[in-house]
């Protein structure tokens, strides 16, 4: 399907009415991107009542990704790897935690603890790697880059204040990856900025604002609620 314009999702968190409400007021934009961090508190997923195009955050529930078991109109991005849908967009959802960096995905450990909560702070599977990572490095022609994570530096209180939140391995993709557009979220506040000559945006979750993108400039309105 190609589209003229695409709409783009801040962390849902599990606030799917709105969601739905914002697609509903949209219905002349076919596809929706999100940047992570899509689940319930408790690991569910609902359609939003158009196709979402997703990666993880680190709040999502790694068993329902890995069953395939999220709505039909849900079309996960694996990291590294890249879709067209009338534009070409890539992926690295997660967070990074330098002590399981050099490990390979598949090894993540994501064992079952005593409650629901216990046991999603030890799913390490929310995490990106290296290898991932190179992946992403390698990718060609990619029109829209999502990842959970900002580019350093990235200072995550207003006005440009507090410790760098941002995270070098992103600036290492877009420095090779050269995408025309970066999107992010994970920090819950509306920002631009440009990273490695990439223009990058982080979305704010989304029961406060919104994304509406051109396909074919990538011109951005910035919506609010």
């Amino acid at each position: 399907m190609t589209a003229a314009v695409l709409g783009a999702l801040g962390d849902i968190h599990g606030d799917f009415p709105t969601a739905r409400r914002i697609v509903t007021k949209h219905r002349d934009v076919p596809m929706w991107l999100s940047v992570g961090d899509v689940a319930t508190d408790s690991g569910i997923y609902e359609s939003i009542g158009a196709p979402l195009y997703w990666i993880h955050g680190n709040n999502d529930n790694f068993d329902a990704i890995a069953a395939g078991a999220t709505p039909d109109d849900f079309c996960y991005i694996r990291n590294g790897t890249c879709i067209e849908i009338g534009v070409r967009v890539a992926a690295l959802g997660g967070t990074f935690a330098r002590t399981w960096y050099e490990s390979a995905a598949a090894d993540l450990p994501h064992p079952k603890k005593g409650t629901a909560r216990a046991t999603g702070l030890a799913d390490k599977r929310r995490l990106f790697v290296r290898g991932e990572v190179e992946a992403c490095k390698k990718l060609q022609a990619v029109d829209i880059f999502l990842t959970h994570e900002a580019a350093s530096p990235y200072r995550p209180f207003a006005g440009g204040r507090g410790p760098d939140a941002g995270k070098p391995q992103i600036n290492e993709v877009l420095a090779a990856m050269k995408p025309r557009l970066h999107l992010f979220g994970h920090h819950h506040r509306e920002s631009e900025q440009e990273r490695e000559g990439v223009r990058s945006i982080g979305l704010d979750v989304v029961s406060k604002s919104y994304l509406l993108i051109h396909c074919k400039s990538l011109e951005i309105e910035h919506l609010t609620l």
